[in-house]
């Protein structure tokens, strides 16, 4: 492989990318539309045509603003990459530090600000005027500095002793520096998993004990049907964001916690928010998120072998508009470009990402319509489909790429089969 080899092989792929998720995009758009007019038969009787049209719309928006993003994330891509951008970037970071470790995370964090900066607007644009047009938006300015202030310092502490771990191994560690790198990664994920639910999401949540006690009730006996041991259960305030509503469990060990969105709490009644958590819980017992997390392990080692590969070869580097030779070091260049190009390749993928997370929400439908009740977990999802503005009629192949859950309408008959 040669320079322009792989030139013209990143352009290709990036050409075929683009344009599938412009066709997609543009199927997603037309069969919403084409289906606003009349709401789905299995759902007529639950949800006004008002409610679907609002769905519809609010999806044909977000998928709209999508081919926006896309759009900007092309420009910048090819303008970092074959145009230079990249290049600059790093002559500029090697003027103040020299060559060496100081460059090497100079240059990954002045990527993070300039990817920052150009991601800001498009934030502000999504929260407050999409999420505002449509009523979910409860969000202020000031709590969107402040989450971004929050977020900026967090991964600051998290990433960077990460990046000065994984940089240092490339440096240091031989040909099989990918292999500790690896191991170096695992663990970091696992640290995080376990310090999410005590320490990381109460910096921008507040999360106080379950009162209802009509729903606590309901939720403890389940726990003891299903043999479940809790950390505590919780409400959080996601009502100072959006008017969305969830419910979850994070952590492992007796650190579980399992949380309700307060939104949710208000929408649901007590049966149904027993049906919501059993399919949650579902995920749990059916070991659902051991083998995510297995899976993301098993799928990040042959990537980071590929690095260990690639950022040997000179052709990575100028075949994407980099000197290597004017580089402080091309480790953190290496990471970088890895980084920005791969969706360009895996992006043809994304079905086959998509079919292990399908069948395991069905299981776990199956596993809540065992332990609590099909009929609540039916009701519940209508209801959190229409509070949520979540279209009923997306277009099949488009939702094979993006979706991780089924449409709507093939979870509500697999629940009916039941």
């Amino acid at each position: 492989m040669n320079s322009v080899s792989f030139t013209v092989l990143f352009t290709g792929f990036l050409a075929l990318s683009v344009a599938l998720q412009f066709w997609l995009a543009h199927r997603q758009i037309r069969h919403i539309a084409r289906h606003r007019g009349q709401v789905p038969a299995d759902f007529a009787e639950k949800i006004s045509l008002a409610s679907h049209q609002k769905a519809a719309d609010y999806s044909i928006t977000k998928t709209q603003f999508g081919q926006v993003l896309l759009v900007v994330e092309v420009a910048v891509l090819l303008a970092l990459t074959l145009f230079g951008g990249l290049q600059w970037l790093s002559d500029l970071v090697l003027s103040y530090t020299g060559p060496g470790m100081l460059y090497q995370i100079g240059l990954i964090a002045a990527y993070s600000v300039v990817a920052g900066v150009i991601g800001i607007p498009l934030s502000l644009y999504s929260q407050f005027v999409i999420e505002e047009r449509f009523g979910f938006n409860k969000m202020s300015i000031g709590l969107f500095i402040t989450d971004l202030v929050k977020s900026t310092l967090l991964m600051s502490a998290l990433m960077l002793p990460l990046l000065w771990v994984i940089l240092t191994l490339m440096e240091k560690a031989g040909q099989l520096w990918w292999l500790y790198a690896w191991a170096v990664f695992c663990s970091f994920r696992l640290l995080v998993f376990a310090l999410h639910p005590n320490l990381i999401a109460p910096l921008f949540n507040k999360f106080t004990p379950l009162t209802d006690e009509a729903v606590k009730s309901r939720i403890e006996q389940l726990l003891r049907r299903i043999d479940f041991a809790s950390g505590g259960l919780f409400v959080m305030d996601g009502s100072r964001r959006s008017t969305h509503g969830n419910a979850y469990f994070s952590g492992f060990g007796k650190v579980k916690r399992i949380v309700f969105y307060d939104t949710l709490l208000e929408r649901l009644e007590p049966a149904e928010i027993e049906a919501v958590l059993a399919h949650e819980l579902g995920h749990f017992k059916l070991n659902h998120i051991k083998k995510d997390i297995a899976l993301m392990f098993v799928m990040t080692l042959p990537f980071l072998a590929l690095l260990g590969y690639l950022k040997n070869q000179v052709w990575f580097y100028t075949g994407l508009g980099v000197d290597p030779m004017a580089l402080g070091g091309t480790d953190a260049m290496a990471l970088l470009l890895f980084m920005l190009i791969m969706p360009v390749f895996t992006f043809v993928f994304s079905p086959l990402m998509s079919i292990g997370s399908r069948k395991h929400e069905f299981e776990a439908d199956a596993f809540a319509a065992k332990h609590a009740s099909a009929d609540d977990l039916r009701n519940a999802l209508v209801k959190m489909y229409d509070d949520n503005a979540s279209t009923l009629t997306p277009d099949p192949l488009h939702s094979t790429f993006y979706d991780s859950h089924p449409p709507a309408s093939i979870r509500i008959q697999h629940l009916m089969a039941n």
